[in-house]
């Protein structure tokens, strides 16, 4: 039996089912997505989303909403799709659902009386292609199936209105129809695997409604085409794909292509297994072959800083070496001035972030600490490594320099340059402009490491000019944010912020830190009293007055509670690796109790995966994007930390 699966019982009671989502990535940018009863929530849910680059955007576009299954069946008809409109869900079709399991690849089981099949969807790797596959598996008597498709051609940011300009016209392909509703966008072709019917009659269906963007203070109504529906007869045993993509498939090839497409899938028959499987679908290969990461799904792009802090869990945690490589490599183009976009690659880059590239460095240290060999490394990255160090030493944008007393400031009047990035109406809710505390944790550790590799590979001129950096900055860190038991937040001339924040916990986990043993254990203390949660790390101490414990209502509401008190799941393993560098072997069952406490996780919001937050409130209910990238590797390293200490215990080493 799988890991995951859904009984009759919890699909039915929409107050459950509608809470849990699926989504699927074909690693070329596009992905499928919905709820586990079909029925779609969220403007970004569609069963082919993809790039449509042409259009001048780097948004994603839902190209079809979702294709509805009707069974005609001793001289009746049963609608086996769901919407809701304004007041009621029709059809409701998630009533003939009886269960439905995440393996081999999704697929529902679905009784009419007498008529049972199953539903698997399936998305072509690196090609802009959705495939589904039904499968008769009872039918006794004659029956036919019809296939109803929504058609949506927008920016899957907006919604998609009735209007007098849409192309309502379509061309014949083989065993199926190509339509393109808008100038610019690329010609869907929908296909079957058999000869099918097709009966061209549009309309528009009015005022389908998305209940999370609704409860997000988002425009919730759309209004979408049904150009017509496909009709075949069917029969017990028969097979069925249907497909659409954006070139004309060859309907001879498709049940071997959706079995080709199945075995590369890794089945998510542990938890682990879904983590790995969760993390493959962050890596994007895009249409000129750039290898990047997506901080999140359903609507994050590529973001630096993400990329960096998550880029060893999802590659270095399995062995995938030439990912991370790949990755890097094709990040190095858009290195200027020493820093890294925040987001956007190329012309759209967008460089108001001071820690991309401390993670960058970060992200390289993991990588030798992996190979147990830096010397290529230096060889290799040194000039961008040194790029970002002499940026920052001499200073760049956005203020952000070394001053003279070791410690990097950083920060303008209206940006938000740290992972504490929300801004409302202009004004950032945590500027942070100054010193902050692990922004010169990071620049130490960067310092150091670099030291290094440079001492391996004999580098005199570069130890020469920064060996005696470190212990600068060290001496002025301990004197500018440690109080005693805890590290200031953020430091200015004239002010220090000692609010308890979790930010503190990178200057502890680091592998070079400024910190003593004993400052640790109060920090580690500190953070696990007031900031650990089942779910991760509150971003402010609930002994806070501006602690905010949920993370509901509108965009605002939202963005005013995202780091003052919410939960985040990446900063999790920067808390689990200083705790094991204090507690060793032995801290080993409380390290496990956190890494295997996330395991329902997979069965709530997004399924199979790990969501992007989590309120800082019992229950800790998941919130944000329902897979995150950063949240997912965060898991993948702390189970590497586990498999690493358990085998020092057994060896002694």
């Amino acid at each position: 039996m799988s890991f995951i699966r859904f009984d009759h019982g919890q699909l039915v009671n929409l107050n459950y089912s509608l809470e849990k989502e699926l989504i699927r990535t074909n690693n070329a940018g596009g992905y499928a997505s919905s709820t586990i009863i079909n029925c779609n929530t969220r403007k970004y849910h569609g069963m082919l989303v993809i790039p449509q680059p042409q259009l001048g955007t780097d948004h994603l576009h839902v190209m079809l909403s979702t294709l509805d299954e009707t069974i005609v069946y001793r001289d009746q008809e049963f609608n086996m799709g769901i919407h809701k409109y304004p007041g009621i869900y029709d059809p409701k079709g998630h009533k003939y659902i009886t269960d439905f399991d995440v393996d081999p690849q999704p697929i529902w089981h679905y009784a009419v009386g007498d008529l049972h099949y199953t539903k698997e969807i399936i998305l072509k790797t690196f090609e802009d292609r959705v495939m589904v596959k039904y499968h008769v598996l009872k039918c006794d008597g004659k029956a036919s199936m019809r296939f109803k498709p929504f058609l949506a051609f927008r920016d899957y940011h907006q919604l998609s209105k009735a209007n007098i300009f849409v192309n309502k016209r379509y061309e014949a392909c083989k065993n199926g129809a190509a339509f393109c509703l808008y100038h610019g966008y690329d010609t869907l072709f929908m296909q079957f695997s058999k000869k099918v019917t097709y009966v061209h009659a549009p309309d528009w269906y009015l005022k389908i409604q998305y209940l999370r963007e609704k409860e997000r203070g988002y425009d919730f109504e759309e209004d979408l085409l049904v150009p017509g529906y496909f009709e075949m007869d069917v029969k017990e045993g028969d097979e069925i794909i249907f497909t659409a993509g954006t070139t004309e498939a060859n309907p001879a090839t498709l049940k071997k292509t959706f079995v080709t497409e199945a075995e590369k899938r890794v089945e998510r028959s542990t938890f682990k297994n879904c983590l790995i499987h969760a993390s493959r679908q962050f890596i994007c290969v895009d249409r000129e072959g750039r290898t990047s990461i997506k901080a999140g799904l359903h609507w994050f792009g590529q973001w630096g800083r993400d990329t960096f802090i998550a880029l060893p869990g999802l590659t270095l945690s399995q062995g995938d070496e030439a990912t991370f490589v790949k990755v890097i490599d094709d990040y190095l183009p858009d290195l200027h001035r020493g820093l890294f976009p925040n987001i956007g690659r190329g012309d759209k880059a967008v460089y108001n972030t001071v820690d991309a590239s401390m993670w960058f460095i970060w992200a390289l240290q993991q990588y030798v600490i992996e190979k147990q060999n830096g010397k290529p490394v230096w060889e290799k990255y040194k000039t961008p490594i040194l790029e970002v160090l002499n940026s920052y030493r001499h200073g760049t944008l956005n203020n952000i320099a070394m001053h003279d007393n070791g410690l990097i400031w950083a920060g303008t009047p209206g940006k938000a340059l740290t992972w504490m990035d929300a801004v409302i109406d202009g004004v950032p809710v945590t500027a942070r402009i100054g010193y902050c505390v692990e922004i010169n944790a990071l620049w130490y550790n960067a310092v150091c490491f670099a030291l290094q590799l440079a001492g391996e590979n004999g580098d005199e001129d570069f130890l020469r000019e920064w060996r005696g950096l470190p212990d600068l900055i060290k001496d002025n860190f301990i004197q500018q944010f440690w109080n005693g038991t805890s590290l200031a937040d953020v430091v200015t001339q004239i002010s220090k912020d000692f609010s308890v924040r979790s930010n503190q916990i990178i200057a502890a986990s680091l592998p070079f830190t400024m910190l003593s043993e004993n400052e640790i254990y109060s920090i580690v203390d500190v953070v696990k009293n007031e900031l650990l949660t089942p779910r991760g790390l509150r971003t402010l101490t609930p002994k806070n007055p501006a602690y905010t414990g949920t993370y509901e209502g509108d965009q605002k509401q939202r963005d005013s509670a995202y780091h003052q008190g919410t939960v985040w799941v990446w900063q999790l393993e920067h808390f689990v690796a200083a705790y094991l560098k204090l507690q060793g072997a032995s801290g080993l069952d409380f390290v496990k109790s956190i890494y295997h406490g996330f395991e329902p996780c997979v069965l709530d919001h997004g399924v199979s995966t790990i969501s992007e937050i989590y309120d800082g409130n019992p229950p800790h209910q998941a919130r944000g994007a329902i897979s995150q990238a950063w949240s997912v590797a965060s898991l993948l390293r702390i189970e590497q930390m586990i498999q690493k200490f358990s085998k020092k215990s057994k060896t002694g080493k």
